[in-house]
This record gives structure tokens, sequence and C-alpha cells, in this order.
């Protein structure tokens, strides 16, 4: 990849907007490349070196990889809005028992036991199970984030209580990162211009001549000050 630009992989329903504004108005001569990629490829990616950095979802296969964590995303369930479950704001688990439920290939939450009756058939992407869902084929359960990538009009969702959340993470490969990347973890985290390079570096040491003469000059400067009258000893005078 060309040194002189930044390679951002995201999974559908990432949003890195506010991050890539952030990165132009501080990096303008620096492209920041942004492609969209699968859930299930976006950790080998990075690893391969196709993608300098990604923001994708897990659990993933991290090895090799450093990982920081972003924030972890509401599950909810997507139905016809003329559904009995949008009968309420929020639902749990237990009001999707014996509900049809959808389970498409490129499932990103991975609920073991997730509540729901699950069809035989299995589309192959979020966008077919959508389809379905519309065609009143059953329920499906994913990141709030993928519900409002896919909305429609006939479609609504309901956040489901005390289903598991699901992370989303940043990921590098792991060792030394190249000062560009470092540039982008430190605008991530949410560092000021000019201190995502040196947050994290120590600071050097000063020799012993330096520390000397830092003393001198402290005890320089406590002198002028124990000499300088007050304001109230001139008034006296």
């Amino acid at each position: 990849m060309d040194p002189a630009s930044l390679t951002l992989g995201y999974v559908p329903g990432g949003t890195p907007a506010k991050w890539a504004r952030i990165w132009a108005e501080r990096h303008p001569d620096v492209p920041l490349q942004l492609r969209i990629v699968a859930a299930a490829d976006a950790a080998a990616e990075v690893r391969q070196g196709a993608l300098d950095v990604a923001v994708l979802r897990l659990p993933a296969e991290t090895s090799g990889l450093a990982v920081i964590p972003l924030y972890e995303e509401t599950t909810v369930a997507v139905v016809p809005t003329d559904h009995i479950l949008t009968a309420a704001d929020e639902i749990t688990a237990a009001d999707l028992d014996g509900e049809p439920t959808l389970v498409p290939r490129d499932d990103v939450l991975g609920w073991a036991d997730a509540p729901g009756a699950p069809v035989d058939h299995r589309p192959e992407t979020t966008g077919e199970a959508i389809e379905l869902v519309a065609a009143g084929i059953g329920a499906l359960l994913v990141p709030q984030s993928l519900a409002r990538l896919h909305h429609r009009k006939d479609l609504t969702y309901r956040s489901i209580t005390d289903a598991p959340t699901c992370p989303v993470a940043l990921a590098v490969r792991e060792g030394p990162q190249p000062v560009l990347v470092q540039e982008f973890i430190g605008i991530v985290r949410g560092r000021k211009p000019g201190s995502s390079r040196t947050q994290d570096q120590p600071a050097p040491k000063r020799t012993a001549r330096e520390k000397t003469l830092a003393k001198q000059a402290a005890r320089a400067a406590a002198g002028k000050v124990a000499r300088k009258p007050g304001r109230a000893a001139r008034g006296r005078r």
C-alpha cells in the first residue's frame, strides 16, 4: 500500500465518518481510503496487509492483531411494522419464544442460545434475510447498526433488553505501528492534535548537567521571591 495514505476497512453498519472527518482536517495531504469489508474477512485483511486498520465486530479470529475495544452495540429484533412485538418499546428474549427467526450465513451475533424458532432456510446475507422479514417469514436478530443500515418503511426493530451486546473494536497488526496508524489510533481515542505520536512515549531523560542547571534556576527563582517585598510591606514605607 502507498505509505502516503492510510486504508481503513469497516464492517457493514460501521460508522467511521467522524474519524474520517477529523483525519481530513488534521492530515489534508494524506488520503484516508475507506473500504467496506465483510465481517468474516475484516480480521484476515488486516493480518494480510490489505488494510492498515479495521473497525470490526467481535468475536473474531484476532491472532496476530492488536485489538482496541470501541463500544458495545445493542441487539435488536427486526420485524414488520404491524408485528405484535411492536406493541412495546422494548422486548425481552422471552418475548421471542416460539417466534420464527432467520439466521443468515453472515450472522455476526453468534448468540448460541438465541430465542425463537430458527426457520430451516438460511439466507446467504443479512440483506436477503431482511427481504424475508418483510415477507413475514420471521424476525431477524442483529446489532442495531445493521437494523439501521437495512432500514425499510415496512420494517422496524425493538431492543432486546437481556440480549448479549455485540462488541465493536479497532484492529491493527501486532508490533510497532507506522506513524500514520498511530495518528489514526490517536484520533479514535480522542487525543488532541499533536499528542497522537507522543502521548504513549516516555519523556526523554535529562542529563546530570541539565538537572543541576534546573536546580540552580529553581533556587535562584525562590531567592528572588523571598527578597521581593509584598504590596503590604511597600505600603508601610
